[in-house]
């Protein structure tokens, strides 16, 4: 697997690119570029780039099949997107947030 970018990007180049590796079906490398911005960004913006990179990283775990770790970090990211009051660089967080926590819900059988 080609590695992502550990350069911190501007917000929206860091928005485009982790769409794009999540489009490509490669969720940890969406965490890594998030990630990066996460650790760069200005401290008021830590909870959004933290939440995302967390979410992608549920993602990750839930494609492996471990459902517990993916629970875990979907929730916790889902809660530091959801306390993010800022401007979301046209994010949509709503549903980000809905998405992640129905990711994280366990699958009923019939």
């Amino acid at each position: 697997v080609e590695p992502a970018s550990e350069e911190p990007w501007p917000p929206l180049q860091t928005i485009a690119e982790a769409r794009r590796l999540l489009d490509e079906g490669r969720p940890f490398s969406a965490h890594e570029v998030l990630e990066a911005r996460w650790k760069s960004c200005p401290e008021a913006e830590r909870p959004l780039w933290q939440g995302l990179a967390q979410i992608c990283v549920g993602l990750t775990h839930q494609a492996r099949g471990n459902a517990v770790g993916a629970a875990r970090l979907l929730t916790r990211g889902a809660r530091r997107v959801e306390g993010y009051e800022g401007e979301a660089y046209g994010l949509d967080l709503a549903t980000i947030i809905a998405c992640a926590r129905s990711s994280c819900e366990p699958e009923t059988g019939p």
